[in-house]
């Protein structure tokens, strides 16, 4: 489907803002899913990007980094340019929560719903925190205090923001992953958590998570090729030892059930 760019950002050198026009996209976008674009250029094979956000039901916005010849081809794109995007695919974060007979539902969970992202992988929260039942508290974790995105918008769909960075220049000096361990030892109860990023914070949060009995959803990823689940290129390995795509089984999983070093 061919978008038009209708509003072009650039949050730091090499970190890109784009919204694109394409109603019926947007109207079918749920939380978690990506978009994969074709880059332009002389490159042939689409990247997979999350989408951020959806705008009134109407324009989708993504973020991306540059880190390759696709994505710095993507990145010469201007306003008004039309861009060949695939989407929504891959499955959703699951939203509903169960009532009090067990069925799931749209019912407000008592716990708290707690989003932890890191790095670009905070960017697919931002549409999630603004679809749950009820405003989430969120961990961000970032390199340094230049590298933070978003924290201003986070602010205004989530509770609580709480904010950790590698060298400690902005919020806790240390693992965003610090933070959830401190809430669950501080006594806090959790309902849920999803999370997205690297692949080793996302391992420290499923193992915390599955050890002390919370619900926890991940969204993976693995370099794709075709993204409808043709190819078998981006697969993750799962406990059982069976083998999942992440563009057409996930990108959403459980993380009970994923073989973080499978």
């Amino acid at each position: 489907m061919l978008c038009e760019l209708v509003a072009k950002g650039q949050i730091r050198r090499g970190l890109f803002d784009y919204i694109v026009d394409c109603p019926d996209m947007a109207m079918k976008a749920k939380p978690g899913q990506f978009l994969h674009v074709l880059c332009g250029g002389d490159t042939y094979l689409r990247r997979p990007i999350s989408i951020c956000d959806v705008i009134e039901n109407r324009l989708v916005r993504f973020i991306f980094e540059v880190r390759g010849k696709g994505t710095k081809e993507l990145a010469r794109a201007k306003e008004g340019d039309r861009l060949d995007i695939l989407g929504p695919l891959g499955n959703s974060f699951d939203i509903s929560f169960s009532d009090e007979t067990g069925e799931s539902s749209s019912s407000v969970p008592e716990g708290d719903i707690v989003l932890i992202g890191g790095g670009i992988g905070i960017f697919p929260l931002l549409y999630l925190s603004k679809s749950l039942p009820k405003k989430p508290k969120i961990l961000l974790g970032f390199r340094d205090a230049e590298s933070m995105a978003l924290v201003r918008e986070f602010s205004k769909s989530c509770e609580d923001v709480f904010i950790a960075s590698d060298d400690g220049s902005v919020g806790h000096k240390g693992f965003v992953t610090d933070l959830l361990k401190n809430s669950i030892e501080s006594g806090n109860k959790i309902e849920r958590i999803y999370t997205c990023g690297p692949k080793p914070m996302m391992k420290i949060v499923a193992e915390t998570a599955v050890s002390n009995g919370i619900d926890c959803q991940v969204s993976m990823e693995e370099r794709m090729g075709c993204g409808v689940g043709a190819c078998v290129t981006c697969t993750c390995t799962l406990k059982d030892g069976s083998r999942k795509r992440v563009c057409k089984d996930g990108p959403i999983f459980n993380a009970s059930e994923v073989d973080f070093d499978g």
